[in-house]
């Protein structure tokens, strides 16, 4: 669950705000006049290089149809990033 509260009360507690997203995983959404500016989470656990190899054997595995399927999706947003025909947001 992610906590609101004021900019300026989490700049007069930082201290207690980032021990809490520190030890106890909370989030806070920071508000400026009532409307959220920014968010404050735990950052997510580092893996090591090492651990790739068993991350990717956990993976599903796609069927012949779906890799095909996937190889499409990938060709064709290639072709349209190098047109220049995909528009930001």
């Amino acid at each position: 669950m992610r906590t609101r509260t004021s900019v300026i009360d989490f700049l007069r507690n930082l201290p207690d705000y980032i021990n809490r997203v520190a030890y106890r995983n909370e989030w806070f959404v920071l508000l400026r006049e009532g409307k959220p500016v920014a968010e404050v989470s735990p950052v997510a656990p580092a893996r090591r290089l090492g651990d790739l190899p068993s991350l990717l054997a956990s993976l599903p595995r796609l069927s012949p149809e779906e890799a095909k399927a996937f190889a499409h999706d990938l060709d064709h947003a290639r072709s349209e990033l190098a047109d220049g025909g995909l528009p930001d947001g």
